[in-house]
């Protein structure tokens, strides 16, 4: 059974930084493209950041671009987004997921974690 557990969310000011993280069970993680994704309230899922199975290729929003980054640990089946210099606009619930290939698209996201609350006041 695949899953996909993510962790590290909660309230943060704005200008303070979170580091979620999302553990993988059950799939080839070290050969599966890795994505974040955020829904707020009244917005469609919006991509915010994925990367390669080796790391080598990563792909950010120009919304979050220069802010957070994302980084993985094949040997634990891990992928982290760094969040740094949060705005209110970043409050949503983030998702991560895995994909055969580095993407942008959810569509192509075979597997999703449930989420975890990111909120950040003004």
């Amino acid at each position: 059974q695949v899953q996909l557990v993510e962790s590290g969310g909660g309230l943060a000011q704005a200008g303070g930084s979170l580091r979620l993280s999302c553990a993988v069970s059950g799939l080839t993680f070290s050969t599966s493209a890795m994505g974040w994704f955020r829904h707020a309230p009244g917005k469609e899922r919006e991509f915010v950041a994925c990367i390669s199975w080796s790391g080598a290729s990563i792909i950010f929003a120009d919304s979050v671009k220069g802010r957070f980054t994302i980084s993985r640990d094949n040997a634990k089946s891990r992928v982290d987004l760094q969040m740094n210099s949060l705005k209110p606009d970043d409050t949503a619930v983030y998702s991560c997921a895995a994909a055969g290939s580095v993407t942008t698209t959810p569509t192509l996201y075979a597997y999703w974690g449930q989420g975890t609350q990111v909120t950040v006041s003004s």
